[in-house]
């Protein structure tokens, strides 16, 4: 099966785009709202994606509340435009970037990816986006520069999940540099030919689909080139449970529940469980990136 979404971009072209100068140069540089149809990505898998309401409404963000269905019950208010990221560290081209120029330049794709989370269970999003590593490459990190990490903005007003010490804010999150190269590894910045949602992580954020949600950031404001492993902010909550690599690995179990298998949701309730693939299904992509690494002690 070939996934064909049912509306066009002329179709899902909001109003706000043509009456906001900003953000009509955001949306012709990430070639989102307008333009010829997206690539399609080889990386695409043939199952069929969830629902749009499946997705939109059964989320993890902690910024926006901690239960599933807070973030579509909290997130309208949060401004997603206009938007700016920071770019710092051992880099090239470092400075403070409009997401249009940010992404101008950079060639769109859709996939299809079947996306887990560390509760074990998953869905089948259709994500538009760009692969890190092209952005990566445009921006030209230094020789020493071994990781990349990133950072969730901070609008408690807004993300009313950040009037709490639910976590220590803002979101951290990284990838070894390899990681980040790699052709799987996308800036998501739609789904189902829409901008993404507020409760999706609007208007950039992170996909790792060989590895468990918590690993990919949502809303994007800070990306910096290092040296050194950086924080990320489950591994600092609860290192024991959540370690910096996070693949999916169903050899591994979290402290608290076996990761062996993963409950696909929309798929009804009595549709049982399934099999939780090693990561999650890619090792033919990724597997070559930890060759002699002890994947339990590096989990």
């Amino acid at each position: 099966m070939t996934y064909k979404p049912d509306l066009h971009w002329s179709d899902v072209t909001p109003q706000a785009a043509f009456l906001n100068r900003r953000q009509i140069i955001v949306t012709a540089g990430a070639a989102l709202l307008a333009g010829p149809a997206l690539a399609k990505s080889p990386y695409s898998t043939d199952d069929a994606p969830n629902s749009f309401e499946e997705i939109t409404n059964y989320n993890n963000y902690y910024e926006f509340g901690t239960d599933k269905a807070d973030p579509a019950a909290n997130a309208g208010g949060f401004n997603a435009s206009p938007w700016s990221v920071v770019v710092d560290g051992l880099v090239d081209k470092p400075g403070t970037y409009d997401l249009g120029d940010l992404l101008s330049g950079l060639t769109q794709e859709e996939r299809i990816y079947r996306f887990r989370c560390v509760e074990a269970w998953s869905m089948i999003v259709p994500w538009q986006g760009v692969q890190l590593s092209s952005l990566i490459e445009k921006l030209g990190p230094k020789p020493g520069a071994r990781f990349i990490a990133f950072e969730t903005v901070v609008r408690p007003k807004e993300m009313v999940g950040q009037q709490r010490a639910i976590l220590d804010w803002p979101y951290r999150e990284g990838l070894r540099m390899d990681e980040a190269m790699n052709p799987l590894t996308l800036l998501a910045t739609g789904l189902y030919g829409k901008d993404l949602p507020n409760q999706n992580g609007a208007p950039i954020r992170l996909v790792t689909p060989w590895k468990y949600g918590f690993k990919s950031i949502k809303a994007i404001v800070k990306i910096s080139f290092t040296d050194t492993m950086p924080q990320t902010t489950w591994n600092m909550m609860a290192a024991n449970e959540y370690g910096f690599y996070a693949n999916v690995n169903p050899q591994v179990d979290h402290p608290r529940w076996s990761q062996a298998s993963e409950r696909r949701i929309g798929a009804g309730l009595f549709a049982g469980r399934q099999d939780t693939l090693m990561f999650n299904g890619y090792s033919d992509q990724v597997a070559s990136l930890y060759s002699g690494m002890d994947l339990v002690a590096n989990y």
